[in-house]
């Protein structure tokens, strides 16, 4: 089933590595893997067009079902394939709402990250002040001192005990961060979170193929 699946995606992009988790999860290795580079515009191709109009990354498809948004495709593999792999959502009615409500929340976290780390390639010249970034950094070091309190004493995954979709997706976003040089010291309960899980198969075998042998960016060190 997987051999009618095809993925294009781009790598280090959080949404695609979310995406290519919940398929190693699911047990659904096989899929037509297509890696495409951001950097000489692959991401705007005819063949990306065709399936998703945005021309972003990921695109995803499933016999003839398209799906381009990272949420919905993991949604989707875990539906789809409750049986298959690990499953994703807890039975418990607390618990689920409890991985919703991480899941969503990690949309304000992803967004915060990308604006202080891409605040030039978003804010023309013209239009960047000193204040905004500083506001912009604030507003992600109290964000992610959130993220840091819910892994006080909650069990060593983002919604409880046990591995979730929480997980896929926000992973993703924790490990940009790490990457970008945020503290381990400062955030303790973080790091042990993403050192843990960055030895984990799915993740593992999905790691950024440009993140291996280079080294990450020191712009959040101060964070």
């Amino acid at each position: 089933m997987a051999k009618d699946m095809t993925l294009m995606w781009g790598a280090g992009s959080p949404p695609c590595w979310r995406v290519m988790i919940a398929l190693e999860e699911k047990n659904l290795q096989g899929y037509n893997s297509k890696q495409l580079s951001f950097e000489k515009g692959e991401h705007k191709s005819k063949d990306v067009m065709a399936i998703n109009p945005r021309g972003q990354l990921p695109a995803f498809k499933h016999g003839n079902i398209v799906l381009n948004e990272s949420y919905g495709i993991c949604l989707y593999l875990e539906d789809q394939f409750k049986s298959q792999g690990t499953k994703l959502t807890p039975d418990n009615k607390a618990e689920n709402a409890l991985m919703l409500q991480r899941m969503f929340e990690g949309l304000t976290l992803f967004d915060a990250m990308k604006q202080v780390l891409f605040y030039t390639r978003f804010v023309p010249e013209n239009e960047r002040h000193d204040s905004a970034q500083k506001r912009n950094a604030e507003n992600l070091k109290s964000e992610v001192g959130r993220w840091e309190s819910y892994l006080q004493g909650s069990g060593p995954y983002l919604a409880g005990k046990t591995f979730s979709l929480a997980d896929v997706i926000v992973f993703p976003v924790i490990a940009f961060l790490f990457r970008f040089g945020l503290s381990e010291e400062h955030y303790p309960k973080l790091a042990a979170y993403h050192n843990t899980l960055k030895d984990r198969p799915s993740i593992k075998s999905t790691w950024p193929p440009n993140w291996v042998d280079t080294p990450g960016q020191p712009a959040l060190k101060d964070l």
